[in-house]
């Protein structure tokens, strides 16, 4: 099974927007995320584009430009992604100021971790919290 090597992430998640630039600006300023890369195309949308947060990265494009991946969203909705944070109320509070929908404020979890969910422009649900899966090293 293919694994990673240094900081690069085997997860990603992947999301289309119609509006990507707005996706990337809200996911940076809101969200705290850093952004790596942003390829353009010659219209201006986001062919793709590639935000980290922690040890994690999502890859993001806009809506609409064709391809077999365009093709195979084209009917998904939503999609919900998690983002293990240090300081959850900190990180809410930012997002507060930025005009975020809060879907569910800073709760504590039967399961241990402090977490709170929120809903991006276009409709994905971002979850942010203090739970981290362990990973055995394989």
């Amino acid at each position: 099974m293919a694994g990673t090597s240094g900081r690069r992430p085997s997860i990603c998640p992947t999301l289309l927007y119609a509006d990507a630039k707005a996706a990337i600006r809200q996911l940076t300023e809101a969200f705290g995320f850093t952004e790596l890369s942003v390829y353009e195309g010659e219209d201006g949308s986001v062919m793709h584009a590639e935000l980290a947060q922690g040890n994690g990265a999502v890859m993001v494009g806009t809506k609409g430009r064709g391809g077999v991946f365009d093709a195979a969203m084209r009917d998904a909705g939503p999609a919900g992604v998690y983002v293990v944070v240090d300081d959850v109320d900190g990180h809410h509070r930012h997002a507060l100021d930025h005009g975020v929908e809060v879907l569910m404020p800073p709760t504590d979890q039967d399961y241990g971790s402090r977490d709170y969910m929120a809903r991006d422009l276009e409709g994905n649900v971002w979850s942010f919290g203090t739970y981290a899966p362990e990973i055995a090293a394989g």
